[in-house]
């Protein structure tokens, strides 16, 4: 009997390339089968964050299945570019990545993110959900339907859903707010486990709930 689709879950990845590639060579991933799922977060304060994109765009090419979520510094990034809010992005670690766009030999001298790149985070979910999960970046607001969450809480909010018991349907799978090791309870499972701070990048395989990190 053939085995069932099982999904990979891979937590904030801030500019951790060689984590990343690390992590993938981990993972016992049947890519014609199972389903691959990122968090959200890939850029910033780490020092490989165009090499991160460039390997999910890869990666996206050659797997067109796999599902990517938008992290509170990819929007930082896309509102910066586009003017609307310059400071947060630049509070937030932004200018690392902007001095490594700037340097890099694709760089042009008017705009230089590359073409690739825009196009990725202008695809970027806000969420994903199957029948028993529910993917977010940060996490849900108690009390409100899916549909009807902020997109801020959806990328930013922290406190108010670590510690909510609230049954939201289906289990929270979620980045956003960093832990030492995954945090497991019975209505979400929280998977930065703070790659960019000298810990580990996790990534989670379901229905089995069995945890891969480097």
């Amino acid at each position: 009997m053939e085995d069932m689709q099982k999904i990979f879950v891979i937590g904030d990845i801030h500019g951790c390339y060689e984590k990343l590639c690390e992590l993938m060579d981990k993972i016992p991933i049947n890519m014609a089968r199972d389903q691959l799922l990122f968090i959200g977060d890939y850029i910033d304060r780490g020092r490989g964050s165009i090499e991160v994109l460039d390997y999910l765009i890869d990666l996206k090419k050659r797997t067109p299945g796999i599902i990517f979520l938008k992290g509170n510094h990819e929007d930082m990034l896309q509102n910066y570019l586009d003017g609307s809010d310059r400071f947060t992005y630049l509070l937030n670690s932004g200018q690392q990545t902007l001095d490594a766009y700037l340097k890099s030999s694709n760089a042009s001298e008017d705009y230089p993110v590359p073409s690739a790149h825009l196009e990725f985070l202008s695809a970027l979910r806000l969420y994903y959900q199957t029948e028993d999960y529910l993917f977010v970046h940060a996490g849900l607001r108690d009390k409100v339907v899916l549909e009807s969450q902020k997109e801020t809480d959806l990328l930013w909010i922290r406190d108010e859903f670590i510690y909510s018991d609230y049954d939201f349907g289906k289990r929270v799978i979620f980045g956003h707010t960093p832990f030492k090791e995954p945090l497991v309870q019975t209505n979400k499972i929280g998977i930065d486990t703070g790659a960019v701070y000298g810990n580990r990048l996790t990534c989670v395989q379901l229905p089995e709930m069995e945890f891969f990190s480097v």
